[in-house]
Parts: C-alpha cells; sequence; structure tokens
C-alpha cells in the first residue's frame, strides 16, 4: 500500500490539479441534481469554473512550497469563485492557505489541519450557515481527516478517511433537508467537494494528475459572458495585466501607502493584504512603476505581465499565427518597418504622441453596477442610471472578478452593486470586501424587479448610508415574478411537474403550473394582485412576439380596468424566461 509522509508544494498543486479535473469531468453530474426542475442547474459549472481558475493559476508555476502554491490557489479561486457554491469553495482554498503559511513540505496533520481550517473559513462566509449542504460534508471531510491524522495515519490515509467520511455526510444531506428529501437527491454542491477529494485521492494513490476530457469543449464554456468581439481593442485603456505576490520583508507591513501610489497608474486594482503575503493585480501602462513600488514591500514571486491588447486581437482575428506576430511586436513596443510601397503605418502613432494627455475622468459621488441578462433590461438599467451592466444571471453567475471590474470602471466613490439573484449575492459581496479604493455597498436585489424599484428611490441628496436603506426597503416593496419552463419530470409539494411545463414563480415558489405562457401569466399575476397595487411591469422575454405581447397588454389592461391599476409592457430580450413581471 502507497504511503506518503509529506507533500511538498509540486505534489500539493499537483493534487489540486487533480481534484479541479475530476470536478470539471463530473460538472454536469452536479448541475443535474438541481432540486427546482427550472433551467439552473448551474452548482456543477460554477464550482467547476472556480476549480479550473485554480488548476490554471497552479500550472502556471513550477518547484513551488506548499505555501505558495496554496496561496496561488487561494487567490486564483478568490477572484474566479462563481456562484455561492464557488463562493464558498473559495473560502475553503482561502482557509487552507492561511494554515499552510510558511509550510514548505506538509505533513499528514497539517493537511488535516488545513482541510478544518478551510471548512471553518466556509461556514464563517455564510451568514445563515445550513447543514445538508456543502458546509456539512465538508466539515465532516475534515472531521475524518483529523481523526486519520491523529491515529497516525500518512497522507493517503487522511485524504481518503476525509473522502470516506465527506461521502457518508453527503448520503445523509438527502433527509436533511426537505426539498432533497422530495427529490431524492443530495446536496449538489456537497458531491462537487466529494469530487474534489476523489480526484486528490486518486492523484495520491497512482501519482497520475487526472486528465480533464473534452479540454476544447472547455474552452468554449469558460467564455466571459460579454463576447470578445463585443469590446473594440482600442478601449482597452490600459495595457498590461499585471499579477504578482508579494513576500512581505517584515510581518505586518503596512500596503497602504503600496495602494495609494499604484491606484493612478491603472484599473481594475487588487490589493490582497494577507498577513505576510501580498496578492497584486492591476491592468496598467506602467508595470515598471508598480514592481519598483512592489519591491519596496518586499520580494516578488508569481510574477505575469500579459499584454491585453494583443491578446485581445488575437482572439478576434482567431489566427493561431496571431499570438506569435502579438509577441514580436511587443518585445520592444515598436512596430515592423513599413513597405516602401505601403503609407507608413506609423503617423497617427506619431500624431497621438504629440496630443496632450487626456486627463482622468473625476469622481462623483455616486456611481451603480447591475447584473442582469438581455439587451431591453440592460437598456432600461442603463436609462434609470446604472454605469456597468454585468452580464449575466440565471446558469450563467459573473465570478468575483467580474464584478470588482465592473466595480473598478465605475468612476464612483460609492458604488452600489446589485446581484439581482440569490445565487451572485456571495460574489458580490466578496468583490465588495476586495475593493479598497472606495466604498462598495451591496444591496441584495433577488431580481431584476428589485433593482428597478431600488434606482427608482434612490435620491441624489441624501448620503451614502440613506439611500442604501432607502433602496433595502424598495426591494422589499415590490413583488416579483418569473416564467419559465421545466427541464424535467419532477414532483414538487404534491404537484407533478413535466418536462417543458410552464412553470409561473413569484419569489422563489413555483406558484402556477401551465401548458400556455399566456395562461400561466394571467395566472401568476391574479396570485400577485391586491387591493394596494397600483402598478404590473412586465417584462418580455426573447421568445415573445410583439403581437403576444401588445395582444395580453390589452387583455390585462382590460381586466385591471376597473381596479384602476396600470399595466405596461416592456421590451426585456431576456432568455430563459418568458416574462419577468413586477407588481407594486
Amino acid at each position: 500500500m502507497i504511503k506518503i509522509k509529506t507533500l511538498n508544494g509540486n505534489a500539493f498543486a499537483s493534487m489540486i490539479v487533480s481534484g479541479a479535473n475530476n470536478l470539471y469531468n463530473n460538472r454536469k453530474t452536479v448541475d443535474d441534481l438541481n432540486v427546482f426542475p427550472v433551467p439552473d442547474g448551474d452548482t456543477g459549472t460554477n464550482m467547476s469554473l472556480t476549480t479550473s481558475a485554480v488548476a490554471a493559476e497552479l500550472l502556471k508555476n513550477d518547484s513551488l512550497t506548499v505555501t505558495k502554491a496554496a496561496d496561488a490557489a487561494s487567490f486564483a479561486a478568490l477572484r474566479g469563485a462563481r456562484g455561492n457554491s464557488g463562493v464558498i469553495l473559495s473560502q475553503i482554498f482561502r482557509g487552507m492557505a492561511k494554515s499552510l503559511k510558511g509550510v514548505t513540505e506538509c505533513e499528514a496533520s497539517a493537511l488535516a489541519d488545513a482541510l478544518k481550517a478551510g471548512s471553518d473559513a466556509a461556514y464563517k462566509a455564510v451568514m445563515k450557515p445550513t447543514e445538508g449542504t456543502i458546509l456539512t460534508v465538508s466539515r465532516e471531510a475534515s472531521a475524518g481527516a483529523q481523526s486519520a491524522a491523529k491515529a497516525g495515519g500518512d497522507v493517503v490515509a487522511v485524504i481518503e478517511a476525509a473522502y470516506e467520511r465527506g461521502e457518508k455526510a453527503l448520503a445523509k444531506t438527502t433527509q436533511m433537508l426537505p426539498a432533497l428529501q422530495q427529490a431524492g437527491v443530495v446536496d449538489a454542491g456537497g458531491q462537487g467537494w466529494i469530487f474534489v477529494l476523489w480526484g486528490i485521492l486518486d492523484y495520491l494513490k497512482s501519482g497520475s494528475v487526472t486528465e480533464r476530457e473534452n479540454a476544447g469543449e472547455a474552452a468554449e464554456e469558460t467564455k466571459s459572458a460579454p463576447t470578445q468581439t463585443a469590446v473594440s481593442t482600442e478601449d482597452i485603456k490600459f495595457r498590461y495585466c499585471t499579477e504578482f505576490i508579494v513576500e512581505k520583508k517584515s510581518k505586518g507591513l503596512s500596503v497602504d501607502a503600496f495602494r495609494k501610489a499604484i491606484s493612478p497608474k491603472g484599473d481594475c486594482m487588487l490589493v490582497i493584504d494577507d498577513e505576510d503575503i501580498v496578492k497584486v493585480h492591476i491592468h496598467t501602462n506602467h508595470p515598471g512603476f508598480v514592481l519598483e513600488e512592489a519591491i519596496k514591500l518586499g520580494e516578488m514571486i508569481n510574477l505575469k505581465i500579459d499584454n491585453m491588447k494583443h491578446q485581445h486581437k488575437s482572439i478576434i482575428e482567431g489566427s493561431k499565427d496571431a499570438p506569435k506576430k502579438a509577441a514580436a511586436v511587443s518585445v520592444k513596443g515598436k512596430a515592423e518597418k513599413p513597405n516602401k510601397t505601403q503609407k507608413p503605418k506609423s503617423e497617427p502613432k506619431e500624431k497621438a504622441q504629440t496630443a496632450k494627455p487626456k486627463e482622468p475622468a473625476p469622481m462623483k459621488e455616486f456611481g451603480f453596477a447591475a447584473v442582469c441578462m438581455g439587451k431591453g433590461l440592460a437598456s432600461i438599467l442603463k436609462d434609470l442610471g446604472v454605469d456597468k451592466v454585468i452580464e449575466g444571471g440565471q446558469t450563467m453567475n459573473p465570478s468575483t472578478e467580474d464584478i470588482l471590474k465592473a466595480v473598478k470602471r465605475v468612476k464612483a466613490k460609492t458604488v452600489y452593486v446589485f446581484p439581482n439573484n440569490k445565487n451572485i449575492i456571495m460574489a458580490a459581496r466578496q468583490a465588495a470586501e476586495l475593493t479598497d479604493d472606495r466604498n462598495v455597498i451591496v444591496i441584495e436585489s433577488k431580481s431584476y424587479p428589485q433593482c428597478v424599484s431600488a434606482m427608482m428611490s434612490f435620491d441624489p441628496q441624501k448620503s451614502a448610508e440613506e439611500n442604501a436603506s432607502k433602496m433595502n426597503r424598495a426591494i422589499k416593496e415590490v413583488t416579483s415574478a418569473q416564467l419559465t419552463y421545466a427541464v424535467r419530470d419532477t414532483e414538487i409539494d404534491g404537484r407533478k411537474i413535466a418536462k417543458n411545463d410552464i412553470l409561473g414563480m413569484i419569489e422563489d415558489n413555483i406558484e402556477v403550473v401551465g401548458k400556455d405562457t399566456d395562461d400561466t401569466l394571467n395566472k401568476v399575476i391574479s396570485h400577485m394582485v391586491d387591493e394596494d397595487t397600483e402598478y404590473i411591469t412586465v417584462y418580455c422575454g426573447k421568445d415573445i412576439k410583439k403581437a403576444q405581447a401588445d395582444r395580453m397588454q390589452k387583455a390585462l389592461e382590460a381586466k385591471y380596468e376597473k381596479d384602476e391599476i396600470e399595466v405596461s409592457f416592456k421590451r426585456g430580450s431576456q432568455p430563459l424566461y418568458y416574462y419577468i413581471v413586477a407588481v407594486e
């Protein structure tokens, strides 16, 4: 039987990559554990995208210590976290990294302690921890690991015990939550963590990293929500994506001066002060300046500088040769000599060089960033004053880094963030915690109508805190509903649901099941309207034709005319939802 007393940094990194790959290979199994039959089921996708970011970061480096590998994993998971499950997973990695500070090679007891620290960090990250979820599974797995370590087990025994006890806990989740019991499934997040542990164990036993299946397919799935072609290369203001970690020359050294020094030199800045290391990310035209300032703090490791303009151009051109050409141009920062028969291409550049540089736009007091899907919905939000719309929502949760980047692009002292989906709230909170150069307030909106209601309540004459209170009150004053379709046959609360049935959901509950979208819409609104209702607003999805929307609007106006309720239909063009409804 294989026995491993200690793990070096490379072995630690390899086992994490193996776990990430195993989760990726089984992501659809996790997705299919979604309890509700709505087109959601993205737990496996979110978790696998989070761990894929970790694997990608670890594969960039070699000859790591355990501390550096754990830090790299934590940093990547923190930025790449998607959905609640991804954020919880990132906290597990973060807790493990803190536990492994200063560890060059990891013994069984240290690994067991790290798993417990990861579980503890995940519990602390959730405002109201729920048992029967990934939290339970991670806690029980870490308890199994610690028992094995105390009994004198080696690294393999520790992970094997973690996997076995975690799997038993996972089986019990079916009985711990009514929704899981009714559906007869285990918790999706917990299953995802078990897949990670199995991949880790498989590496320790075989010495081979689990291969990632369908790598080409992965490239398509991990594309960011907005397509690259939607952005012009010339719109990229700051050319160099600069990332590194600084090992402080003295513990407790303040990084405030460093933050202030580099902040004017770029955007999308992320400076995480984690006791004896500092994690840095910034888009800048002056990476040399950033590095000179960083070296004052200590020794730099894991340095990476990418030319984003050339990367973007290569992606758009779709040519295999494009990266090579870009690299050739970026070596000295000079363009190739033009052919004598051609007009020199450098003329516009020379003119640009003589032009007076534009002064940065002043910071306004308040700004807004919101998540939504659908051109119509996005347009409405922009008309209401939202500065940055983050494309995403159901089945496509933006990562912590996506939200962080959007916040950084809002030139305001205080930025309000609207997740507009319950599965994005934790990522939004995490982005707020990582923003250190402005005040970020997350308004925990769970639907698009709540965001609209909050924006309409905003008063620029009030303080940041007063507006936060006003907007939080506003989201409670609107009732939201969505019409979508069932992705499979199931039974919920004694109600049988067939695949492709139309589901009318009021807030988070399935209230109406039908066969026709318009009939279901009519019944849903009837459930929502009461004697105090004044407004009904319906946002039409991309599958709803104008003639159908006009017909439904006239029918509802006639139905509620005597109640003096104002009915309005708007083109939202959202996917997945035939209609989104707001009743106020």
